[in-house]
């Protein structure tokens, strides 16, 4: 029984953090901004908004979209040596795990809610021959690429950005 309400004050402390942070951040317009505009991506909600914003806010404005994504560990990385060691490719999670990790449920969030995120996700799938984790690595990437979008024109989310959906009728 205890157990159950050590969970019950755990959960209780993380919802207060959660406020003071949605607090913190309504007493700064530019902050403000950036979480509006965080939230304006189907799958991205307040806690992962909080999540990426504490992360992202902080890196300096001339970063680009690669090097942000090379700072979050999300680029890939091909091993090979000579010729006869050709490893698949995978990301090099040498960089910030907490970007990772505050992607990875928008992500699937996004792959399921959101129709351009989830037609690329299952292009990636049946035209590339992804594995259903690559793919989703590759939607944080993409994911990643369209925040620093968002933050360098201040717009909101817009999906046919993401991907375009091709029309079955006219294909």
């Amino acid at each position: 029984m205890a157990l159950k309400e050590f969970i019950q004050e755990l959960e209780k402390r993380l919802l207060k953090l959660q406020h003071g942070a949605e607090e913190l951040i309504q007493q700064h317009d530019d902050l403000t901004t950036l979480f509006n505009l965080l939230v304006s991506v189907k799958g991205i909600a307040e806690a992962s908004a909080v999540q990426l914003l504490g992360e992202l806010a902080i890196l300096p404005a001339d970063m680009t979209a690669k090097e942000w994504v090379a700072h979050a560990g999300l680029d890939p990385r091909e091993f090979s040596s000579g010729t006869s060691v050709n490893k698949k490719t995978r990301i090099t999670k040498a960089g910030n795990r907490y970007i990772r990790l505050a992607l990875y449920m928008p992500a699937l969030s996004a792959k399921q809610h959101e129709k351009h995120v989830k037609a690329y996700y299952l292009h990636l799938i049946d035209d590339n021959g992804l594995k259903k984790m690559q793919a989703v690595c590759a939607v944080m990437r993409k994911l990643l690429h369209a925040i620093h979008a968002m933050f360098k024109t201040q717009k909101t989310f817009d999906g046919s950005k993401f991907y375009a959906l091709v029309d079955t009728a006219t294909a």
